[in-house]
């Protein structure tokens, strides 16, 4: 799909808005024939490879926040093609401002019908990355109301060390939300078009409420890091877990050059 290969240049104000609130939405990113294709590919990705066998309301808020399926580009070649859009990946690069990105890792998160919130919590909790230059990509496959749980942005809350701390849990949703509510950062809910798609910064507190639709919330996930990108030794479980997963043979305090974490732009 030549799309995936062509620019999508960014404009000052564009600009300005990420590095401020560190979180941004862009329309027509790509049009509807790409997502309904990737909408089919995907789906049936998960679909294969899918290993939850849980039901639904036996399970802890996490896992009723969504399934999760993580590097699918290694696993079929037209989700590689998405994943190494240089029209993404330049975009990824134009707002952190850097000379080029690598691929952290990609990951499909579909909500199901009746699946429950996601937390408030920020993604680099997870991360034993050196510095905040890395961003997420979060491409719906589908329109996405209100009702099905969208993602929602509290804008500009990367300034707030108190959270960082905290995994996805009742426990991040309920202390973050209160941090949160006496602060003035603008709490960001909006539908999604088909075709729009958010960049958001690793540290930016962000949530997704529950579908309550009787259709599942497909999304796609792509996580760029600055190409220069170093490993910084693991603080907590997650990082460490991180490490050996997406940054398999990767030093502590040297770039990360893995044949995971590819230069994608």
């Amino acid at each position: 799909m030549e799309l995936l290969q062509q620019a999508f240049p960014l404009n000052e104000d564009q600009i300005s808005f990420y590095a401020k609130n560190k979180f941004i939405k862009l329309k027509n990113v790509l049009d509807a024939e790409v997502i309904a294709f990737y909408n089919d590919v995907i789906s049936k990705k998960v679909d294969e490879r899918n290993q939850e066998e849980t039901p639904l309301e036996k399970r802890n808020t996490y896992g009723k926040a969504f399934l999760q399926l993580f590097n699918l580009w290694e696993h079929d070649s037209d989700i590689k093609n998405l994943v190494f859009s240089k029209r993404l990946a330049g975009i990824a690069t134009q707002l952190m401002q850097v000379e080029g990105v690598r691929l952290y890792h990609d990951q499909a998160l579909f909500k199901e019908a009746g699946g429950g919130i996601t937390p408030w919590h920020a993604d680099q909790y997870y991360w034993p990355l050196e510095t905040d230059k890395a961003i997420t990509a979060w491409i719906p496959l589908q329109q996405t109301s209100l009702e099905m749980g969208p993602l929602e942005f509290s804008a500009g809350s990367h300034a707030i060390l108190e959270g960082r701390e905290l995994s996805i849990s009742d426990e991040s949703e309920s202390r973050i939300q209160e941090k949160l509510r006496i602060t003035d950062f603008n709490h960001v809910i909006e539908p999604f078009d088909v075709g729009e798609i958010s960049f958001h910064s690793g540290w930016i507190f962000h949530r997704a409420g529950a579908n309550t639709t009787q259709n599942m919330r497909k999304v796609m996930t792509i996580i760029y890091m600055d190409k220069k990108m170093k490993l910084k030794k693991p603080e907590n479980d997650g990082q460490l877990n991180d490490w050996k997963t997406w940054c398999p043979g990767a030093e502590i305090g040297k770039e990360i050059n893995t044949p995971l974490n590819p230069t994608l732009f």
